[in-house]
C-alpha cells in the first residue's frame, strides 16, 4: 500500500508533469498536514473550500467558488479543475477524494478560440455537443459491509447525483486517476499525454464486496 509521503510524491510529479507539458494554467503542489492521534492529511492549500462540492448548489455557483478560491491542485488549460486529497491514521488509508470538474463556461475557449482551435487535444472539449459534468472517485474506510449496496466503501460519482456510487474495486492512487482522467477527455491518436506520466509502484489492495461485484463496477487495482 502507497504510503502518505509516496502519495504526496505522486501527486507533486504529476502536477510537475501536466506543467511541464503545458496542460494546465495553474497549480497548487500537495503537502502534508500532521493533525495529531497519528492523522495525517495529504492535501493542498484551499482544500477547506472543497466541501461546497457536496452542498445543493448549481454546478456553475460551485466551480466558480472552487475556481476563485483555487481550490484544486492543477487548473488545466480548457478550466478543468482537478483535486486529490487523501487521509491516512496511523499510516493506513482512511479516505480520499479524486475529482475533476470541467469549466461549464470554457472561458479560456471564448478568450482565446485560435488557440483551440488549432490543437487538436482539445477537439472534444470545445465541441458544441459536449456536456461538462463532474465526477469523483471517492474512499471512505468506515462504511459498514451492510450498507454495501447502498455506498461501497470505495466508488465513481457521476454528475452531482447524490445516489450515484459506482462500485470500485479499490481505492487508486494519484497515477491511475490521473491517467484515467488524460485517457479519456485528452487523449487523441496525435497526443497521447497519458503514455509519458511518471511511473510508480503500488497499488492499494482490493475493498470491493462479492456482493458488489456481481454489479457493473469499475476495476482499477493489479
Amino acid at each position: 500500500m502507497p504510503t502518505f509521503n509516496q502519495i504526496e510524491k505522486q501527486i507533486n510529479d504529476i502536477v510537475g508533469y501536466l506543467l511541464q507539458n503545458g496542460l494546465v494554467d495553474d497549480q497548487r503542489f500537495a503537502f502534508q498536514r500532521h493533525k495529531g492521534n497519528g492523522m495525517v492529511e495529504v492535501t493542498f492549500e484551499g482544500a477547506n473550500h472543497v466541501s461546497i462540492a457536496l452542498r445543493d448548489r448549481d454546478y456553475n455557483n460551485i466551480y466558480q467558488h472552487m475556481l476563485e478560491t483555487r481550490a484544486y491542485n492543477v487548473k488545466m488549460l480548457d478550466g478543468a479543475l482537478i483535486q486529490m486529497m487523501y487521509e491516512y491514521s496511523s499510516g493506513i488509508l482512511q479516505s480520499h477524494r479524486l475529482a475533476y470538474f470541467p469549466s461549464p463556461y470554457l472561458e479560456e475557449f471564448q478568450n482565446n478560440p485560435d488557440i483551440y482551435l488549432t490543437e487538436e487535444l482539445f477537439a472534444d472539449i470545445v465541441a458544441r455537443n459536449v456536456v461538462p459534468f463532474p465526477l469523483r472517485f471517492d474512499y471512505a474506510s468506515q462504511e459498514q459491509e451492510d450498507q454495501a449496496l447502498g455506498h461501497p466503501k470505495a466508488h465513481l460519482t457521476l454528475g452531482q447525483y447524490i445516489n450515484c456510487r459506482i462500485p470500485v474495486t479499490a481505492p487508486m492512487t494519484p497515477v491511475r486517476f490521473t491517467d484515467f482522467i488524460l485517457r479519456n477527455f485528452y487523449h487523441t491518436a496525435f497526443s497521447q499525454h497519458a503514455e509519458g506520466l511518471p511511473t510508480f509502484s503500488g497499488s492499494f489492495g482490493d475493498t470491493i464486496l462479492p456482493s458488489e461485484r456481481k454489479l457493473v463496477h469499475v476495476v482499477t487495482s493489479t
